[in-house]
């Protein structure tokens, strides 16, 4: 459904896309994983039109972005970081105003409302001014914007930004429910919990270039399928742990760093009973347990040397 080879957008000498390549099929959730600054929307500008590219190409549908921006336009809808509402107007009058700008008219589109603010829950709220609406139901009108012409695109610019916990759930369940139905959605995010939760695979982007793409198993395997155990020991006390476990095979790696037990295991679960029983054993107990399982977070600093949210 979409197609990127090379493409590149700079501003100025920067480079702010790099020779960005990657594919998504239609009916496919994928997202953009990377931290503020990576990319990210400016590779959503450039694929909605909104922006000319600097080399490379991309398409939508078959549809090339650079010539043929018209009939990309109807394909996609496109929901920006920004929320895009007019704040003096309802809800109601809002979907209505963008559902003309495609076209739309009559009972398809008093339908077509109707249908995105029940899925959205604002039906209560329809005939309130937006300016009345919390963070939440002002992004999830945002959604609903987005998709009342029906498009076989959808591009999600960081959808969940500035909203508390259960407005963030609410949203995070109305995409799953498009991917679910069918739809394609690219996703943009900083928060490795969103793109572990809705996407079937997930590029990984860092400085405009794509550094890692799969769907998550794929990349964590990149960093290995091992957890990391950690606690603290009295230090007279570590020398015989470390001597005991580290003839163990489901121990790769067993030492002591920065004051506690550390160890590398294929299966952190099943090894923590036998640790606690070894311990028992000799009148001690776990202290200050840390157990890692290898994750998106992870392979974004083994990738880059910085954090998601750096």
């Amino acid at each position: 459904m979409i197609e990127v080879r090379n493409l590149v957008k700079k501003y100025g000498a920067k480079r702010a896309v790099d020779d960005l390549s990657f594919r998504v099929e239609r009916g496919e959730l994928f997202g953009l994983l990377g931290p503020n600054g990576a990319g990210k929307t400016t590779t959503i500008n450039v694929l909605a039109t909104l922006l000319p590219s600097d080399g490379g190409q991309a398409s939508i549908g078959g549809h090339d972005v650079s010539r043929d921006a018209a009939a990309v336009r109807r394909l996609i809808g496109v929901v920006p970081q920004e929320v895009a509402l007019y704040t003096d107007l309802t809800a109601r009058d809002n979907l209505n105003f963008w559902g003309r700008l495609y076209g739309l008219g009559g009972k398809a589109l008093s339908a077509r409302v109707d249908e995105l603010l029940e899925m959205t829950s604002l039906v209560e709220q329809a005939n309130h001014k937006v300016d009345t609406y919390s963070g939440g139901m002002k992004r999830r009108l945002n959604l609903a914007a987005g998709l009342i012409h029906s498009p076989e695109v959808l591009f999600l610019d960081e959808p969940t930004v500035g909203i508390d916990a259960q407005a963030r759930s609410r949203i995070l369940e109305l995409i799953a429910r498009l991917g679910r139905e069918g739809l394609t959605v690219v996703y943009t995010t900083h928060y490795l919990e969103e793109a572990e939760q809705l996407c079937d695979r997930i590029g990984v982007i860092d400085q405009g270039k794509l550094v890692a793409l799969g769907d998550k198993e794929q990349l964590i395997g990149q960093i290995g399928d091992t957890d990391q155990i950690r606690f603290h020991l009295a230090a007279g006390e570590s020398e015989g742990f470390i001597a005991a476990f580290a003839k163990r095979d489901d121990c790769r790696d067993v030492g002591l760093r920065r004051g506690k037990i550390e160890i590398s295991t294929p299966d952190g679960a099943r090894l923590l009973p036998e640790i606690q029983s070894w311990l028992a054993g000799r009148g001690l107990q776990l202290e200050q347990l840390e157990v890692e399982r290898p994750n998106l977070e992870t392979l974004y600093l083994n990738l880059t040397g910085r954090g998601l949210r750096e």
